[in-house]
């Protein structure tokens, strides 16, 4: 029955789709909504596609493991990066008019770097989207009983058929009903838990005092990982696709802004109940713990504690939810692929033909997702290593060439390279200290250094040829 009414639901899901996709005429309409989305749309479609298996399935048994130092890294860190940006970046990004980040890189410095951050940001989407094929292949194996491997597999086509019709518009409008759909869902699930704890007292009160420490209580692997994970979710996410498609669909500057402030807010309330599920949950069951790391929590107590309406409800929004943020995350490299990697260098390119284009990109990012999903089944795991590369190739040339006025080409190629470069040599040698770390302050260092050098070349070379 609860098969049968999940089909139901993912069938309606497409349909919506498919009405949403007949506003798109134009590559702009699939890619940014005609830039008319609201503030209330901009911060749903930004927590829709942060709010995914992660928040569901990964982040509850990093609760549960090391307590409220996880809460920051994990929760904290999505809504402190929104705000960040929301501050500090969306109105500058906004007036330049741009379709994509890669844009900037190539407004700021030149097109060598545009191709070289579109590749850069293209191979860092396919780790985040297979966390989310993994995550849809637990739960239809803990609805429908489908075997992990081929889930992955009836995941990633679903996802494939949803984004390839959709566009910016029909995540928009999913994105609201699903976000409604799994809030209630949550609140229901979190209702009948405390009412068997008896309240959070009990579920927190056995907690070793270590637990209720914001910063690691380990040596130096505890606190590299704990750095580590607040560089990639917070510092490392700045640049990614996926925030500025919904900041630059917005249809003014202040929408952009205030959304961003709004689905900050939204994310970490929201994320925040998870968390609390998992650790009641297992307070309630122990024998839950050690059950695939802890990652298919919460579908066990939904089906423990809930009637099957209520499963159906939260079965139906989870699954949905997490088909939006694939969707959100599948259209970000593919918009790359069509506006940074096509449309410049293919001659005569019509508008129909670059909205193909990018559409058969979903495709193709969908593929390269598909083997990192076999490959690693960690999804918070995978989606740390998805921004880890963003982080230390990136960060550094997109954020001091936004606010560093003496910021050049030779500062921003020394930025990728070595950054890099030092990312992937500590990575090989599996250095005690995080690599992200390294490769972060390597990144940041080279790109002053090397925008110095680039001024003074340049500096002598006027010199030289009055």
């Amino acid at each position: 029955m609860i098969s049968f009414f999940i089909i139901i639901y993912l069938l309606l899901t497409l349909g919506i789709g498919f009405w949403a996709s007949k506003k798109i005429k134009t590559s702009d309409d699939f890619t940014l909504a005609g830039k008319n989305l609201s503030t209330s749309f901009v911060a749903i479609t930004l927590f829709a596609t942060w709010f995914g298996s992660s928040q569901i399935m990964g982040n509850p048994s990093y609760f549960i493991r090391d307590g409220f130092s996880s809460y920051v890294t994990l929760i904290l860190s999505g809504g402190i990066c929104l705000i960040i940006v929301g501050q500090f970046y969306a109105r500058k990004l906004y007036r330049m008019n741009l379709v994509t980040v890669n844009d900037f890189f190539r407004i700021r410095y030149n097109k060598p770097i545009e191709i070289t951050s579109s590749i850069l940001m293209i191979l860092a989407y396919p780790h985040w989207i297979a966390a989310q094929f993994v995550a849809l292949a637990y739960l239809f194996n803990a609805v429908i009983g489908i075997p992990i491997e081929y889930g992955i597999f009836i995941g990633a086509l679903i996802v494939v058929i949803y984004t390839y019709i959709g566009g910016m518009w029909a995540v928009a409008y999913t994105d609201m009903i699903q976000s409604i759909m799994i809030l209630l869902g949550l609140i229901i699930l979190l209702v009948e838990l405390l009412n068997r704890t008896d309240g959070l007292m009990p579920i927190f009160e056995n907690q070793p005092e270590p637990f209720f420490s914001l910063v690691p209580t380990g040596g130096v692997e505890a606190w590299s990982d704990y750095i580590a994970l607040l560089l990639a979710f917070v510092v490392g996410a700045i640049p990614v696709q996926e925030i500025y498609q919904r900041v630059f669909s917005a249809k003014n500057e202040r929408a952009a802004r205030n959304g961003l402030f709004f689905g900050a807010l939204l994310l970490i309330v929201i994320t925040s109940i998870p968390m609390i599920i998992g650790l009641g949950g297992v307070y309630l069951y122990p024998e839950l713990l050690g059950n695939r790391d802890n990652q298919d929590i919460i579908p066990t107590l939904v089906n423990t504690m809930t009637s099957v309406p209520v499963q159906i409800l939260f079965y139906g929004a989870l699954i949905s939810a997490i088909l939006s943020t694939s969707s959100g995350a599948m259209l970000a490299p593919a918009t790359v692929i069509g506006e940074n990697l096509i449309k410049p260098y293919a001659h005569k390119l019509t508008d129909k033909q670059l909205l193909l284009y990018t559409r058969l990109s979903v495709i193709l990012v969908a593929l390269s997702s598909c083997y990192f999903a076999f490959d690693d089944t960690d999804i918070v795991g995978l989606v740390e290593a998805s921004l880890s590369l963003i982080l230390v190739c990136l960060f550094a040339p997109f954020t001091f060439g936004l606010f560093w006025k003496k910021a050049n080409v030779t500062g921003a190629w020394m930025s990728i390279g070595i950054g890099g470069l030092t990312w992937l040599m500590c990575f090989i040698f599996n250095t005690r200290i995080d690599p992200t770390i390294y490769g972060t302050i390597a990144s940041c260092l080279s790109m002053v250094i090397g925008s110095f050098i680039g001024h003074h070349i340049s500096t002598a070379q006027r010199t030289s040829n009055p």
